[in-house]
């Protein structure tokens, strides 16, 4: 699942080869790079997604539009979670998301100043957005956890690689502060029993 955000990385990559430099395709093009929480694993490595994450520097904006836009789909996908899960565990692991990206809404409100962090989701949250309304008891608790999973690598690898080549101060700070949280987010979904 991690080795999607590297194949959408590479991609993304090649595409822009040539394409004008605009604002609005650089948000874009990282707010995609955390869409696919669905994809399944092409055979990369999670080092190497780790370190084409962070050889693709965003800027300030686009940083804050990816990071605004994941927290967006993860409250909305862990609020139907909190309804719709039949697991206890998974359960009390949306009502932590739910909490936990809230307050991380507000922390990147806070550290990016006068630049305004789009949350809208992109086509492909949406997409598992409705496909979480469409499941229903285990096909749910499946589905909420792989989207789950992916959704938080790819964080993670945005935040680490902001952290280390980001160019605004207070949002390497805020990375830097937010990605031991998503580690750990991460550390209970791969710890939970049959799933």
């Amino acid at each position: 699942m991690k080795s999607a955000l590297i194949t959408l990385a590479s991609a993304f990559a090649l595409a822009s080869c040539g394409a004008p430099d605009t604002a609005n395709d650089g948000a874009m093009m990282n707010n995609d790079a955390m869409a696919d929480p669905m994809a399944g694993d092409m055979g990369m490595t999670d080092n190497a997604m780790a370190n084409d994450a962070m050889a693709m520097p965003m800027t300030a904006q686009a940083f804050a539009d990816t990071a605004a836009a994941s927290d967006a789909y993860e409250i909305a996908s862990s609020k139907l979670a909190v309804d719709k899960a039949q697991s206890a565990e998974l359960k009390s692991f949306a009502e932590q998301m739910v909490k936990d990206h809230t307050a991380s809404t507000a922390k990147l409100k806070s550290a990016a100043g006068s630049i305004t962090p789009d949350p809208t989701m992109n086509a492909e949250q949406q997409a598992n957005i409705d496909a979480l309304e469409a499941a229903s008891g285990a096909a749910f608790d499946t589905a909420y956890h792989t989207q789950q999973l992916a959704a938080h690598q790819k964080a993670l690898a945005a935040m680490q690689g902001y952290a280390t080549s980001g160019d605004d101060e207070a949002l390497k700070t805020f990375a830097s502060e937010t990605a031991p949280v998503i580690q750990g987010h991460l550390t209970m979904l791969e710890g939970m029993q049959g799933m």
